[in-house]
């Protein structure tokens, strides 16, 4: 377990599946490695993010890595581990940047929350029809412009247009962090995906 830690910690992507698959195939459960591996892991990298600390392209590496060994783990046709509740999550329409999104969702995988992923340049619709689809906890958006911030601004309203305000919306990236919950109609501003990942944590009543 500690080999896998320590990959995922550096990146290496082919060396993290590497060693999960070693644990897999020596008897260790899936869900033990994803527990006691991936989320140690990712435990040890937010611990490191302080605002002087902060290293984008390492936490990028390091969910790379994540995704890599949840896909190994689990692939699209095995039986998927007990999640904590489904988060849609999409860059909004206009906005074809997703590294925010990607890093994101890698870190709700591993912290074994199902991540519905609607991409970049998303119609608020579509995103407002996944969540009705899919029973979400959340819907979370990325921006990293500031065009966007009109279209977070009615997501919430829409919900409850559709009876389904007891969705949470979760906002985050460099447009959108700048601005605060209330001015943004929303339920939560992330700083970090660390701090998305806490508040629904939260929600669950999850506060490993």
């Amino acid at each position: 377990m500690v080999l896998l830690v320590r990959t995922l910690l550096d990146g290496d992507q082919s060396g993290a599946v590497a060693a999960a698959m070693k644990l897999r195939d020596s008897g260790v459960e899936c869900e033990s490695i994803v527990t006691e591996g991936v989320e140690a892991a990712m435990a040890q990298l937010d611990a490191k993010c302080t605002v002087e600390q902060f290293n984008l392209l390492e936490i990028m590496l390091a969910g790379r890595a994540v995704m890599g060994v949840i896909k190994e783990l689990y692939p699209a046709t095995a039986p998927q581990p007990r999640t904590k509740g489904t988060v849609v999550v999409g860059a909004l329409e206009g906005d074809v940047h997703d590294l925010g999104k990607n890093i994101l969702k890698a870190l709700l995988t591993a912290r074994r929350y199902r991540v519905v992923d609607c991409g970049k340049d998303c119609p608020t619709e579509e995103l407002l029809d996944t969540a009705e689809r899919e029973k979400a906890l959340a819907i979370a958006v990325s921006g990293l412009i500031t065009t966007v911030i009109p279209q977070v601004r009615t997501l919430m309203g829409r919900l409850i247009e559709r009876d389904m305000g007891h969705i949470k919306v979760v906002a985050g990236g460099a447009a959108l962090k700048q601005a605060s919950a209330e001015s943004l109609n929303v339920d939560f501003v992330a700083d970090t995906a660390f701090d998305g990942l806490h508040y629904l944590d939260q929600l669950v009543g999850d506060e490993k």
